[in-house]
């Protein structure tokens, strides 16, 4: 019988132990494992290759993006870098023009000395992105919704682009969830999360996954995993698989408290824009109610009298907390030119100074509106 997600979400990868019965998948926190004779183990003989934990992690993490495999990393950086090891020299890689900084840091500051290429292009065109394409383009990377401005890109149509020119697609999905969007079902070849945020939810955890539908693929990433060795240790993917069991929930909440935010940020006098493809007039709307299943938890705006204000609004918040990161239970406020995306300084994908991102929590939504009245009147 094939489950729902929120019964997969606390089932999938998690069964009693059988050893012992623990109804919650035990932290094996050990570094190796006893062998029967030289070379003939129980599945496991290290566990920088594979842990009994992480793989209840990537079994769960599978099964929610509908996917057959699933590959845990140490970071969302870390599981990106994996991506781009598909790469050879001389590949191309196309990726939005609002990509989050560190992937932008990664992908020019780093791949670059390897000879892999990126260009950066508005991908709500879909003309623009054709165009873009070159014989070389081997990896379409995306963000929907992106990070921080929060445009909805049409997975399904770029996918099509992109594997017509023989290019895989990988969608980073941490903005969305599993709970909210599957891009394997949109044609993406590879599903990119930070568990740090959502999957996580706690904001104790850093981690990073793949998953894919693909034998191939999935073979090559694992072989990178085993090599290259940043994985995640078991506390952290046993916190990982903790979070699963509450995503469904947490992003009901998630979602309904960002769409007040947003509607009141809409009709404060001193914001000049708000991001969010909830609300019924943002350019991403449509295609959003298409390939999602809700909006999100995170809302962008653009504050009157830019950069010293956007400071202002940021340092006098009281229950938004000026930090870094998102999809925690609480909420988060963040000055992305000069805290996420400040790598993005001085290149033509900086963002505005006026720019605040918000990771609206789980507290009670008129608490969060008051807080954000306060600042913004005193600002």
């Amino acid at each position: 019988m094939a489950h729902r997600f929120e019964t997969r979400a606390i089932h999938d990868g998690q069964a009693p132990d059988p050893a012992t019965g623990a109804v919650v998948v035990p932290i094996y926190q050990t570094s190796t494992y006893a062998q029967e004779a030289p070379g003939r183990h129980r599945g496991y003989e290290y566990s920088r290759t594979a842990n009994p934990t992480r793989t209840a992690l990537e079994r769960a993490l599978a099964s929610l993006e509908e996917g057959a495999h699933g590959v845990a990393f140490a970071s969302g950086m870390a599981a990106i870098t994996a991506v781009t090891a598909l790469l050879d020299p001389g590949d191309h890689v196309l990726a939005p023009n609002d990509v989050y900084g560190g992937t932008y840091r990664l992908l020019v500051r780093v791949l670059q000395r390897y000879g892999i290429a990126s260009d950066f292009v508005d991908m709500r065109d879909l003309a623009t992105v054709e165009r873009a394409l070159r014989p070389t383009t081997r990896l379409v990377l995306v963000e929907s919704p992106t990070n921080p401005y929060l445009r909805v890109l049409d997975i399904a149509r770029i996918a099509e682009l992109a594997h017509a020119h023989g290019a895989l697609v990988a969608v980073d999905n941490t903005f969305a969830s599993s709970y909210l969007q599957r891009p394997l079902r949109l044609g993406a070849d590879l599903v990119i999360h930070s568990t740090t945020k959502y999957l996580g939810g706690h904001s104790d955890v850093v981690g990073g996954a793949v998953v894919t539908a693909r034998d191939d693929l999935a073979e090559r990433l694992r072989f990178y995993q085993n090599a290259a060795g940043a994985v995640p240790g078991p506390l952290d993917c046993w916190l990982v698989l903790r979070g699963l069991r509450t995503l469904a929930v947490r992003m009901e909440r998630h979602c309904a408290n960002a769409a007040a935010v947003a509607a009141f940020l809409r009709e404060h006098p001193r914001v000049a824009r708000v991001f969010y493809p909830g609300l019924p007039d943002d350019p991403g709307h449509a295609l959003a109610a298409r390939q999602m299943s809700g909006f999100g938890g995170v809302v962008s705006c653009i504050v009157r009298g830019g950069e010293a204000a956007a400071r202002r609004v940021a340092a006098r918040t009281r229950l938004f907390v000026l930090a870094e990161s998102l999809g925690g239970v609480e909420s988060l406020i963040d000055h992305p030119a000069s805290m996420t995306h400040a790598s993005l300084a001085a290149s033509p994908l900086a963002v505005d100074p006026g720019l605040l991102r918000l990771s609206v929590g789980l507290e009670h939504p008129d608490d969060l509106v008051d807080d954000l009245r306060q600042a913004l009147e005193e600002s």
